[in-house]
């Protein structure tokens, strides 16, 4: 092969390979934005189809928190013939049941907002226990439901309920921002 022969050659493989390039090039770009077009579709799609799911799962975490509330949960749990002991067991049994319920929505919400539930639910039993260990065995149940509601009134801190609840709202003003 001469030199002009090879000189020839490359006057048609050259632009060839220009052409070549660039058409690649220009395809690789188009099916990328394509690619990402259609992911972002997609995940569009995904958020019409769970975003109900969530909020419903927002709502029923901010309706766990509201019925473990000292003053919903004594007003739907006590009767007038309990004793303190027999109304901290109901009390403490009903949120568990509350929780269990509940606790499917867990995938939901945000680990964070799981995680304030959880204590929540977890402070409050606690402050049940602690609240009826301070009266007398014999105590009845309007003992311990005032105890406990003056325990929350005199508080300085803010309620592990409430704490929750403004963690719920926070959370789900993220979802439409």
């Amino acid at each position: 092969m001469t030199f002009n022969t090879l000189l020839e050659m490359l006057k048609y493989v050259i632009p060839a390979l220009v052409v070549f390039l660039t058409a690649y090039v220009m395809t690789k770009s188009y099916l990328d934005h394509d690619f990402e077009k259609r992911k972002f579709e997609t995940r569009l799609q995904n958020q019409k189809a769970t975003l109900p799911i969530r909020l419903q799962a927002y709502e029923r975490m901010a309706l766990f928190i509201e019925r473990i509330s000292p003053h919903n949960l004594i007003q739907r749990v006590r009767k007038s013939n309990m004793t303190a002991k027999e109304l901290q067991i109901e009390m403490i049994q009903t949120i568990r049941m509350e929780f269990e319920h509940n606790i499917s929505q867990q995938i939901y919400v945000s680990p964070e907002v799981w995680g304030m539930v959880s204590i929540t639910k977890d402070e409050v039993i606690k402050i049940i226990n602690l609240t009826s260990m301070a009266l007398p065995p014999d105590a009845s149940s309007m003992t311990l439901s005032k105890a406990i509601l003056e325990f929350f009134a005199t508080s300085e801190d803010v309620l592990p309920t409430q704490r929750a609840m403004d963690g719920i709202k926070m959370e789900v003003r993220k979802l439409y921002s």
